[in-house]
């Protein structure tokens, strides 16, 4: 059955008036999930908050303690962590309780109590490494799923599939000495981390797309580059960072991807969970800054996850 974790502490993370990350972008997508009737099919999680030991397992305990040291507390302003990540009072525990949703997520999956799970948390992940928060990230969450899959479930084959329109640095460097994680990311290149470029290795597999691709660039790569990695690595477990800012609808880049082509990514690799992984899947929301489009692109996902 499609699960769906979130918690309502992940609306209370306020990066400011301004600041494209917002708590819309989960008001959004529960509302279209009501609106499609889909909200009706859902079986709906509380997420919980992540143990230092989960994060311990991808993250510098050093950092962690600046991370906990800087968060502000009630009534208290919020503090700049870089230039465009900020924590309110509320953030810690919406990042405790994103990285929190993806350990849950992994252990349901693994009892074969829910399959697949789409987290619907904030703030993302994908851009925070081992010891340095960027990108509007503090912990990677989707990192912390996979290193859990690996070391409390014991699984030694698990692929992370990001195609948000940022490079997955965060992700990237986590595990890039890894070999039991295969990390493919497609991303606009050059734009904002500024890392990543065309690779293929054992292990990463990166395609960048130029400013102004769209469904027919993002969809050969896809094809040409992902899908046979991820065929011979033979994953146990598929997790998907979906991010949904390289819709042409969303300003916050320059690829121009439409709601079908996330609907066929996602059944790109719900087809090769099925064939590897004994369905074994897990998305969570990383991107995607436009309310009204995220929403919608969210359902397509999910449509397919249900089947």
């Amino acid at each position: 059955m499609l699960s769906m974790i979130s918690h309502p502490d992940c609306r209370n993370h306020d990066a400011g008036p301004l600041h494209p990350e917002t708590k819309a972008r989960l008001d959004a997508i529960n509302n279209q999930l009501i609106m499609s009737g889909m909200d009706y099919v859902l079986q709906h999680r509380d997420a919980p908050i992540v143990s230092r030991a989960e994060l311990e397992r991808v993250h510098d305990a050093d950092y962690l303690d600046r991370v906990y040291a800087l968060a502000p507390g009630e009534g208290m302003r919020s503090v700049e962590v870089d230039g465009d990540t900020v924590m309110s009072p509320g953030t810690l525990r919406a990042a405790e309780r994103a990285a929190g949703s993806g350990v849950m997520g992994v252990d349901l999956i693994m009892a074969g109590e829910a399959n697949p799970i789409f987290c619907a948390v904030r703030p993302p992940g994908h851009h925070a490494e081992r010891g340095v928060a960027m990108g509007f990230c503090l912990f990677n969450n989707i990192a912390v799923a996979a290193a859990h899959a690996l070391e409390a479930h014991g699984l030694s084959r698990v692929a992370i599939v990001d195609f948000d329109v940022h490079h997955g640095n965060g992700t990237e460097e986590i595990f890039k000495d890894e070999p039991r994680v295969l990390f493919c990311s497609s991303f606009q290149h050059p734009f904002y981390p500024f890392t990543g470029h065309e690779k293929e290795t054992d292990n990463l597999v990166d395609i960048p797309l130029s400013a102004g691709a769209g469904s027919a660039e993002f969809r050969e790569a896809v094809s040409a580059h992902w899908i046979p990695h991820l065929r011979e690595f033979k994953p146990e477990m598929l997790l998907i960072s979906a991010g949904f800012d390289a819709h042409t609808a969303d300003d916050m880049s320059s690829v121009n991807l439409v709601d079908a082509d996330y609907e066929w990514v996602t059944r790109e690799l719900k087809s090769v969970a099925d064939e590897f992984c004994e369905g074994r899947l897990l998305s969570m929301l990383e991107g995607g800054y436009e309310p009204e489009v995220l929403a919608r692109s969210v359902v397509k996902h999910l449509n397919v996850l249900l089947g």
